[in-house]
């Protein structure tokens, strides 16, 4: 596999999650504690960094979902293969993605979440390829857009590899 090439740089991801950071504890100042769900795997170093610069009282939580996939066709239907081990009911409660393609992962979880009766919940993604978007879901916290490629590093991966890459970075997948 050959070296991915940066398509957003280490300084570039950081500024961006001081900013997602200082916006995100401004808006649930005075809120109580807010109850972070990372989306597995993928979402664990960004989830990472965005928790230790918030300035609120928070909870982490982590959730895993997956996918049906037959060869490289993508039915849209998801299942749940890991769930949160405390109630969200009556909290507020921030779902964080590594990247939003299609849509259909985020709306799924919104709706599940939304049925445990929490005070509220927001999404929060590093990045949207919102142009594969196939559903209406709405991302309230946004790192960046990016195109239509495959991206690899801080977290997203190709068959777990490049998964711990401190950069965003774009790789032809192999054949």
């Amino acid at each position: 596999m050959q070296n991915p090439k940066v398509l957003i740089s280490e300084s570039d991801i950081s500024t961006r999650v001081d900013e997602l950071a200082a916006q995100i504890s401004k808006d649930y100042a005075n809120k109580g504690e807010l109850v972070l769900i990372g989306v597995l795997k993928g979402s664990f170093i960004f989830l990472a960094d965005l928790s230790r610069r918030l300035s609120i009282p928070r909870h982490i939580e982590f959730i895993a979902v997956s996918s049906y996939e037959h060869g490289s066709i993508r039915s849209g239907a998801v299942r749940l293969v890991m769930d949160v081990r405390r109630s969200i009911e009556g909290k507020h409660v921030l779902v964080v993605e590594d990247i939003v393609d299609t849509g259909h992962t985020l709306l799924y979880l919104i709706d599940m979440l939304k049925s445990r009766n929490p005070a509220s919940v927001k999404t929060c993604t590093l990045l949207h390829k919102a142009h594969r978007t196939e559903v209406d879901v709405e991302i309230d916290y946004l790192g960046f857009n990016i195109a239509d490629e495959w991206v690899v590093g801080y977290g997203l991966d190709y068959d777990e590899k490049d998964r711990t890459l401190p950069y965003i970075g774009v790789i032809e997948p192999e054949e």
